[in-house]
């Protein structure tokens, strides 16, 4: 397992969750020292350096005079106490802790949501953007190939526009588990057709393209597309450079593997520190080939070599991964983890678990929503946001 090595804050409220959150750091068996409901932050060393051993005994005084629980671990810091404690002891670290810990919370208390196009449109995403899904695959695990025909796959696109999507994410390759490789120029042939109808019919619309090639990319980037969706995190060579040259923006996702192999192996001694050390780094290769920060989206990959429990624990800390610095794309919708967990075998039948799971990733903090049913989806987020503890009334 790779260390962590970006911070994380979370918000946690029950002891089962808060030993979950401290057992990567072997402090389990402390999670009842903490002052529950609290707001938890651990600084890894890789991030921040370590204490000498007389600055750590001072240390641990004066949090726990300013009313914070703290304890040094074999790769950091645990820090928890109220939010407003919880920076007061921050500030007081010596620098470069000080600094990352001061951070790590500010993104936390404020996830970015800004997400800029190469013609200057800048969405602010306070309320989560609809992305609607266009399989134009033969085998889909969620409609069996429905759309697969390019008139097909317009006539949904155009429904899901109706519908209220904000963008409509078209992909030509099916990533299910188990699936089989689909070439870049099969991707192509597959998805330049309707690209074309709809750019005629909908010169306006807003497409990403869900794609992990970059020769893919390069085409649909050619035939009008706004965003790639890469689902192996700018693994492709060339892909980072392409998003940096057109000016698009890019979704880096996280796999363990690739989509035939990725279910073999679920295990994770630190889900979330692993994904969000991952994100982080392929966040950081895309920014020094030059795509702009407000030009980069992260997504957990919940569904791509995860566990169904592992992706529940995900979704539960959307807010954690969205204070990594950028704005965060969850997609839930239909996956064999909401079915496992209501019972719904068939995935076009997962509509109930895949709304609630919408609305905990946009109370989560996320900055999109990628979903099969938009208008569905709109209507439970706008319900969802009415109903969030200090949003207020009418």
């Amino acid at each position: 397992m790779a260390a962590t090595r970006v911070p994380l804050v979370a918000d946690l409220v029950e002891a089962a969750e808060a030993a979950a959150f401290l057992a990567p750091r072997g402090l389990a068996a402390r999670a009842g020292e903490l002052p529950l409901p609290c707001r938890t932050l651990f600084v890894p060393s890789a991030a921040a350096g370590v204490f000498p051993e007389p600055e750590r005994n001072a240390r641990s005084g004066a949090d726990s005079a300013r009313g914070v629980w703290s304890a040094e671990c074999a790769d950091g810091l645990v820090a928890a106490g109220s939010a407003e404690a919880l920076r007061a002891a921050a500030a007081a670290w010596p620098a470069p802790r000080r600094d990352a810990a001061l951070a790590a919370l500010d993104r936390y208390a404020r996830p970015a949501r800004r997400l800029r196009f190469a013609d200057g449109e800048t969405w602010d995403c306070a309320r989560p953007r609809l992305m609607g899904i266009v399989n134009v695959t033969p085998d889909s695990f969620s409609d069996g190939g429905r759309h697969f025909a390019p008139k097909d796959a317009v006539e949904h696109a155009l429904r899901l526009l109706d519908e209220g999507a904000d963008i409509l994410d078209f992909g030509a390759e099916s990533t299910r588990p188990g699936s089989a490789p689909v070439d870049a120029a099969e991707e192509i042939r597959r998805l330049v057709p309707p690209l074309a109808e709809l750019r005629r019919l909908r010169p306006d619309a807003r497409v990403s393209i869900d794609t992990r090639r970059a020769a893919t990319a390069r085409a649909t980037l050619d035939e009008g597309a706004d965003l790639i969706n890469d689902i192996a995190g700018l693994g492709d060579a060339g892909m980072a450079e392409l998003a940096a040259g057109r000016g698009v923006p890019v979704c880096v996702m996280h796999m363990r593997g690739e989509p035939g192999t990725m279910q073999s192996d679920t295990r994770y001694d630190d889900l979330l520190g692993e994904v969000a050390t991952f994100l982080a780094a392929r966040a950081e290769a895309g920014r020094k080939a030059g795509i702009a920060d407000d030009r980069i989206l992260l997504d957990p990959g919940l569904g791509f070599g995860k566990s169904a429990a592992g992706n529940e624990d995900l979704l539960r800390r959307t807010r954690t991964l969205a204070g990594l610095g950028y704005p965060l794309l969850v997609g839930a919708s239909r996956k064999s983890f909401v079915g496992a967990r209501t019972g719904v075998a068939a995935a076009d039948r997962r509509l109930a678990g895949s709304l609630v799971a919408a609305a905990a990733a946009a109370w989560g903090g996320a900055a999109v929503v990628r979903v099969h049913d938009v208008a569905a989806t709109r209507e439970a987020l706008a319900m969802a946001a009415a109903l969030r503890p200090g949003a207020g009334g009418s």
